[in-house]
């Protein structure tokens, strides 16, 4: 969730006992902390082992501008892990990371003010409205110096988010996608300068992932905005810059354009029976097969024809992420 609230269920203000009190952050413009200059988080040699020696960061450093920057990985590439450091939720163990002269991993305070954060799941109060949720991690931020200012920050990020017609109900009754909906409108809170959002379309129907995809690429045109997921229409749809990381290491960073031109030329497709298909797995450097009509459709990395039958293809990024990632797991 935002910076400012890190467990993942919300905290009901009327709930808490009166001898408690709850503390308002009384937020600090780090504008002194950034230029100019378009903003940049830059990631040196960040490294993460957990307990049993699993390598979730393998010296990973990338460069990240303002704008959508997708993050690709199957589940357990290490995304989860790069995002829960940044977000200032668990320590490295060598690296750095810095957005100007603000040290992500030191000065986690001062992170908390400028960050948003939408993690993969949340919890919510039951019967709580949503107008009454965000006006209470609003007050947990120091969002809105009196309560004017307050209701017309909550107002303006409900309509923003197309929840305000339903601003009353309770968000705990919301749909998957309007729930996520709910997820960037807390984590808008503040006006941060970086957002990171963690599989924030994971089960979310066609039409709720387009309102979401609208949603992020607005917000993404002045912030730098970090996008992890494992699916690949995500990264194509909404990113200009991406990376794509496997097993904790680095394997992609540049442009989806950049990614899919590195193949030109290399990738094959035959449409085969499921018969012929087990022979060319044997055979052939299968990136990726799906069924068209019933019928396995094969895409096959080769610097030449494969074979009879085969036609080249323009590369898509889903073959470039199918490629990477399995000669990656070959290298190993």
């Amino acid at each position: 969730m935002n910076g400012a609230c890190q467990e993942n269920s919300f905290l009901n203000e009327a709930s808490l006992p009166s001898s408690l009190s709850v503390q308002r952050i009384r937020p600090i413009a780090p504008h002194y902390l950034f230029n100019e200059k378009p903003m940049e988080l830059v990631i040196q040699n960040l490294s993460k082992t957990y307990a049993g020696g699993v390598k979730a960061l393998d010296d990973v450093s990338m460069n990240i501008p303002t704008g959508m920057y997708g993050l690709l990985g199957p589940n357990g590439a290490g995304k989860s892990t790069l995002m829960r450091t940044l977000a200032t939720l668990q320590n490295a163990d060598s690296g750095s990371a810095r957005l100007g002269e603000l040290d992500l991993l030191h000065d986690k305070k001062r992170v908390r003010e400028i960050l948003g954060y939408l993690p993969q799941e949340f919890g919510v109060y039951p019967r709580t409205s949503a107008t009454s949720l965000l006006t209470h991690l609003a007050v947990l931020k120091g969002v809105g110096a009196t309560g004017t200012q307050r209701r017309d920050i909550v107002t303006g990020l409900l309509q923003r988010v197309n929840l305000f017609e339903v601003r009353n109900k309770s968000v705990a009754n919301y749909s998957g996608g309007m729930r996520q909906r709910f997820g960037i409108a807390q984590a808008l809170l503040g006006d941060p300068k970086l957002l990171i959002v963690d599989e924030p379309t994971a089960g979310l129907d066609p039409g709720e992932r387009n309102r979401f995809y609208n949603l992020l690429s607005e917000v993404g045109e002045s912030v730098i905005v970090i996008l992890s997921t494992h699916i690949v229409e995500d990264v194509k749809e909404l990113c200009t810059n991406m990376s794509i990381i496997h097993r904790g290491r680095l394997l992609f960073a540049g442009s989806p354009s950049q990614a899919e031109k590195s193949l030109d030329g290399k990738i094959w497709a035959k449409s085969m029976s499921k018969d012929e298909l087990r022979t060319c797995q044997a055979e052939m450097d299968v990136i990726s097969t799906k069924l068209i009509e019933g019928r396995p459709m094969v895409h096959v990395f080769s610097l030449a024809s494969p074979g009879t039958g085969f036609s080249p293809v323009a590369p898509n990024l889903e073959d470039v992420f199918f490629s990477q990632i399995k000669h990656n797991s070959q290298a190993a």
